[in-house]
């Protein structure tokens, strides 16, 4: 399959980051020219990997914002997926924070209209955090899909309980256009 659309995998600093091949690859397979971002967090997770990831994905994997004076590396994005989103960068990106390239790429595609989904990782006792629903609807508003509950979303699991093997990336790529 002949890829054209440039997909933006933003992964954050969660289990299943540990397993971002699976991720890369199945929207290779969807089609998508991948570039990965992660958090800086997630960057020091994937360290030892970051070799074979630039080789699957044909590009930098970037964790930084640029200087003023270096050329972007990455092509522009048509989408970007938010995989695994944490309750941390769920929470800072309805804020408005941008104080990491991740950060950044998602509170601007907002504003850019962006087509932009976030498939989170998090436990129940997150969930019930009354600031993660307010960011979540937030998010909704403002146009992102947030992929939490329902038959189509994550469901939150106990604490410490968490099943990497049931992360559901395909829904992730499914609710892209």
């Amino acid at each position: 399959m002949t890829t054209h659309r440039t997909l933006y995998l933003i992964s954050c600093a969660a289990p299943p980051a540990r397993r971002i091949t699976e991720g890369v690859q199945a929207a290779q397979t969807a089609g998508w020219d991948v570039c990965l971002v992660l958090t800086p967090s997630a960057h020091r997770w994937l360290e030892a990997d970051l070799d074979a990831l630039r080789q699957l994905t044909g590009h930098p994997v970037r964790h930084q914002y640029k200087l003023p004076n270096e050329a972007d590396v990455l092509p522009a994005p048509d989408a970007i997926l938010v995989a695994p989103a944490t309750f941390n960068t769920l929470n800072k990106w309805a804020a408005g924070i941008a104080d990491t390239l991740a950060l950044g790429l998602i509170t601007e595609a907002i504003g850019l209209g962006l087509p932009t989904v976030a498939l989170p990782y998090l436990n129940a006792a997150q969930a019930a955090h009354p600031a993660l629903d307010r960011s979540v609807t937030f998010l909704r508003e403002a146009g992102a899909t947030v992929l939490l509950g329902g038959k189509d979303g994550f469901a939150p699991h106990p604490p410490k309980q968490g099943n990497v093997d049931a992360y559901p990336w395909a829904a992730g790529l499914a609710a892209l256009p």
